[in-house]
């Protein structure tokens, strides 16, 4: 079951990043294209949860480094859209 879960999270992180990549492409809001990169870093790490708990691996700190990544660049946009 938590198989599942983490597949279910990960296709619905990437159908976020798409749809707010194309809103962007349309639109051309710089917080779009922050919030899709932010959105594509979380997909990457459930993505790679799902294979780590698929396998049995052990990529605990490798799979966070996506997220970081991702929330980083949010973080970046919303500071560079405040000044």
């Amino acid at each position: 079951m938590a198989i599942a879960v983490y597949a279910l999270c990960a296709l619905t992180s990437l159908a976020c990043t798409l749809l707010l990549w194309r809103a962007y492409a349309n639109e051309k809001v710089s917080l779009l294209l922050w919030t899709a990169l932010c959105f594509g870093g979380l997909a990457l790490n459930n993505a790679l949860m799902f294979f780590d708990v698929l396998y049995h691996l052990d990529i605990g700190t490798w799979r966070k480094l996506p997220a970081l990544v991702g929330v980083a660049l949010l973080l970046h946009g919303f500071i560079s859209e405040s000044r």
